[in-house]
């Protein structure tokens, strides 16, 4: 037997299986393509629902704001007083004024302004001058 026939037909059984392995991996190639097409589209249609899912909340949200801004608005609660000078503190101030303290002494020993007690001298002085 010519040593030639075995090497040929071994050359061509390796080239079937070449062919059959080539011909598997373009079959399990496509199959895997299909199935990653197929999660894809599942995912890209759960995403279009969570969208529209934000786009009726985002107008149902519009639709109250919108309603908000047309209710007319409620009166403005009043500003609670800022401290200043109460019956207490005019009393004291006027009291530490006669003994010839200073404003600046008054305003920091009860912890008000200094233009209150800068105004409350003053006035205090204007009465007793009406007198």
């Amino acid at each position: 037997m010519n040593p030639v026939v075995p090497l040929l037909g071994f050359s061509a059984v390796l080239a079937i299986a070449a062919i059959a392995v080539s011909f598997f991996a373009t079959w399990r190639t496509k199959a895997l393509a299909d199935v990653l097409e197929q999660r894809t589209r599942a995912r890209i249609d759960e995403l279009h629902a969570a969208i529209a899912a934000f786009e009726r909340a985002l107008d149902a949200h519009a639709g109250r704001i919108s309603d908000l801004e047309h209710q007319p608005q409620p009166a403005a609660a009043p500003a609670a007083p800022l401290a200043g000078l109460n019956l207490t503190k005019r009393s004291q101030a006027l009291r530490m004024h006669r003994k010839g303290d200073a404003p600046e002494r008054i305003a920091t020993a009860l912890e008000v302004p200094l233009q209150e007690v800068d105004l409350l001298i003053k006035v205090h002085r204007i009465v007793l001058g009406h007198l």
